[in-house]
């Protein structure tokens, strides 16, 4: 089966991590957040995966290249001028001919973090004839998203959507039901996006399809689901990764008593690593140095003797030098945090692209 990730975006809610890293390439647990949602449509069967790249594009790209190593066949169609969502669909329908063999094919953004369902998704929306099914959740603020209101809110499954909002004012949500941005499609929805232009699922897609009365469900999830938008959003995850909320596995094993480390790290015998923590391949911890609770680090990490990482996330390759705190702080890839430094709350990066 196909699938479309949308990866185009800038990324500027997450300021300043995307400066120099497209949003869909940002690591959650020292994996890119795409890269968590090719293993979930792999694993219920959309093998055969598109993506619209634009910013930093070849960062995506190079990452994937075909999607082999995921067990995938990936391309990728690079947008000069942003489509909007809807519009790269259309793209990659008409440059490649891609979702013409009439069989349903799944549309998701490149900066969801979920492990939702899609099989139980899938015969759902075959069971209702659906032309387009979208996958709900609720929240308890609806502004920032799509709007559901279903013709019975009370259904278990989901049922027709009666009424879509696309990001409501504060207040004026008629529901907390909404869009998360996974999609099942028919072929047939792609003849209602106009080619060439820049198009909107939620703004524009979504009303035409209620106005033209087309099949269109929604799927409520019990799954979790989490729009990686904001920092906070992103230090979230990560907590909700150690309690346990969202099914996925670190890429480095699995060592008991909650701690994650990889092969090849080096740990000074009187450094403290508190559960539950990642550390990925080839890290090094200091002497009397000290890794506290809901901490991560990325590949090849340095944490000199007697500084601590507290609740913090390190990117690859980040060193925290001697005698340094940081303490909910995210640490951009290549960065160096000085000696003797104490910082809360921050967030640091490279100013250079990688």
């Amino acid at each position: 089966m196909k699938a479309m990730i949308l990866a185009a975006g800038v990324g500027s809610r997450l300021d300043p991590l995307t400066r120099n890293v497209p949003k869909p390439m940002v690591p959650i647990v020292n994996q890119p957040v795409m890269e968590h949602l090719v293993r979930l449509l792999v694993q219920h069967g959309f093998t055969d995966i598109a993506a619209n790249t634009h910013y930093l594009g070849d960062q995506i790209e190079n990452y994937f290249h075909d999607g082999a190593s995921l067990g995938a066949t990936m391309r990728f169609n690079r947008e000069q001028v942003l489509l909007g969502t809807a519009g790269g669909v259309k793209r990659v329908a008409d440059s490649w001919k891609f979702f013409t063999d009439g069989e349903t094919f799944c549309v998701t953004g490149g900066d969801d973090f979920t492990d939702m369902d899609l099989s139980a998704m899938l015969a759902y929306h075959k069971a209702n004839n659906a032309m387009a099914t979208i996958g709900l959740a609720e929240v308890a603020d609806p502004s920032q998203f799509g709007v559901v209101v279903l013709e019975d809110m009370t259904a278990t499954e989901g049922g027709a959507i009666a009424n879509f909002v696309e990001k409501p004012p504060a207040g004026t949500a008629p529901s907390n039901l909404v869009n998360t941005g996974v999609y099942l499609l028919q072929p047939e929805v792609l003849e209602l996006i106009p080619a060439g232009e820049f198009y909107d699922f939620g703004k524009q897609l979504f009303p035409l399809l209620l106005e033209l009365g087309k099949p269109f469900f929604g799927f409520k999830t019990n799954s979790y689901w989490r729009d990686v938008g904001n920092l906070r959003e992103y230090r979230e995850a990560h907590d909700d990764f150690f309690a346990g909320a969202v099914a996925i596995a670190p890429n480095v094993p699995a060592r008991g008593n909650g701690l994650w480390i990889g092969d090849g790290c080096v740990i000074d015998d009187t450094a403290v690593i508190e559960a539950p923590a990642i550390l990925g391949p080839n890290c090094r911890v200091g002497a009397r140095a000290t890794i506290s609770a809901y901490s991560v680090l990325g590949e090849g990490c340095e944490v000199g003797h007697g500084a601590t990482v507290n609740h913090s996330i390190l990117w690859a390759r980040t060193k925290v030098e001697a005698d340094t705190h940081i303490e909910r702080c995210v640490v951009g890839f290549d960065c160096s945090v000085q000696s003797n430094a104490a910082i809360f709350d921050g967030t640091i990066v490279s100013p250079h692209k990688r």
